[in-house]
């Protein structure tokens, strides 16, 4: 069985992120780092610990305030679905003030078509689970319009910037998000769902698989096919997970991708690349998913050596050193954690 007390412990740094609205922060509200926000991505990635652990008040809450942010840009989301959009302001933005709802208007990569699949996959998901996260035909409305909206900018061929908001390109991990998401609602058979897009985002995954990318080989990103959204085939996620053990994983964590000038310790930028804590934890849930027990544990036991004398799981560490970044916690960290323990331990 899964330790409870440290579960619990790691469960009560991540209420301290959560907001009046029921949206987390991506870090702590002190941080100078911009991470006092709330991302859609993190946000998905931060209520799993709490549905692993039936804590469903605090799941409900969450999505019922992201389904309100949809509702409140519905009129540009609107625009969107019967127009091409050709600027990054015009698509669906990927943060948001936690208080107001509103969009972040400086740039900031705002095209990541991989959050508009988060949302959707899990909210399909709780419909399949019991849990449905939709509590009016209004909520029901704004599910569909954002499944035509993420088919209308073709996301299969669409670049954007992907789970790191960085540089636009066509990423594995955004096509498979969305993909997955489409087909989680075509199997709950309330919405409609273009059987054609999801024969391009299958076409196109399979294409660019195993690279994330054009630029990119493997990426930590690639762990998002395998868990959650379970979209490749056992094969594919071996490979994945093979091809990233072996060029990204470090003593820390892992990298997000070979010359990542994120947090590098380096000025030139081509070593010394920071070390992702979730990356542990994603590993050891991953090797479960396959089959791999000890690979499972091995990695969660690198994960737990992550956590700091506090008690907190950082976003990472600088390279080979005990050295953690300022956003600590990390949401994101601390909830991928709590969910390898019971993926790995329950």
């Amino acid at each position: 069985m899964p330790d409870q007390n440290r579960i619990n412990h790691h469960l009560d740094n991540l209420r301290k992120l959560i907001t009046p609205s029921g949206l987390f922060l991506a870090s702590s509200l002190s941080v100078q780092t911009g991470y006092d926000k709330a991302w859609l991505r993190d946000n998905v990635y931060e209520a799993l610990a709490f549905e692993y652990a039936g804590q469903w008040d605090v799941v409900r809450k969450t999505y019922h305030t992201l389904l309100d942010i949809f509702d409140k840009h519905i009129d540009k989301i609107n625009w969107a679905v019967t127009n091409k959009p050709f600027e990054s302001w015009q698509f669906i933005h990927a943060r948001y003030n936690p208080d107001t709802l509103e969009e972040f208007w400086e740039s900031w990569g705002n095209k990541q078509h991989d959050a508009v699949g988060a949302v959707l996959f899990k909210l399909a998901d709780f419909e399949l689970q019991g849990h449905s996260m939709l509590r009016s035909d209004k909520d029901r409305k704004t599910v569909q319009t954002l499944i035509y909206y993420i088919c209308n900018v073709e996301y299969w061929h669409d670049t954007d910037s992907g789970m790191w908001e960085e540089n636009e390109e066509i990423h594995a991990s955004s096509i498979g998000a969305v993909l997955a998401g489409l087909k989680k609602w075509q199997q709950v058979g309330t919405m409609d769902v273009d059987q054609d897009a999801i024969d391009r985002g299958e076409a196109a995954l399979k294409e660019l698989l195993p690279r994330e990318s054009e630029s990119k080989f493997t990426d930590l990103a690639l762990l998002s096919l395998v868990y959650p959204y379970n979209v490749v085939t056992p094969e594919m996620a071996q490979e994945i997970v093979t091809n990233l053990e072996y060029h990204l994983t470090k003593d820390k964590g892992v990298m997000r991708y070979k010359f990542d000038a994120y947090y590098n310790r380096n000025s030139d930028g081509y070593s010394e690349e920071a070390e992702w804590c979730f990356g542990l934890s994603w590993l050891a849930i991953a090797y479960k998913r396959l089959g791999n027990h000890d690979k499972a544990r091995e990695y969660l036991r690198r994960a737990t050596d992550t956590v700091t004398k506090d008690g907190k799981i950082p976003e990472l560490y600088f390279s080979h050193s005990n050295q953690a970044n300022e956003n600590n916690p990390l949401g994101w960290s601390e909830s991928m954690y709590v969910v390898a323990l019971y993926e790995v331990e329950g």
